[in-house]
């Protein structure tokens, strides 16, 4: 006679954080004063400083998330400044 097998117990979920939607501003560097909105119905998302109102707007696709808004802001700050740094020699 074989026994009976016992009930094993499912793994718990593992628990995702949720990612930020307050950020620092690249012009000011004043913290947790960036918001980003997403306009799903346009397709557009918008970054926009509190304190010194500088804003970023980017098309977006369905899985955009407010980091990938900051990201792309910052990344554009950079090429900017890059750009004015290789005119200036």
């Amino acid at each position: 006679m074989g026994k009976r097998k016992s009930a094993a117990k499912a793994p718990p979920k593992k628990r995702m954080d949720k990612l930020d939607t307050v950020f620092s501003c690249p012009f000011c560097n004043h913290g947790t004063s960036v918001e980003c909105s997403i306009d799903m119905k346009n397709m557009i998302g918008e970054a926009s400083c509190n304190i010194c109102q500088e804003s970023f707007s980017t098309t977006i696709t369905a899985l955009s998330e407010p980091i990938d808004i900051y990201t792309e802001w910052i990344d554009e700050c950079e090429l900017a400044n890059n750009q004015e740094d290789d005119g200036a020699e």
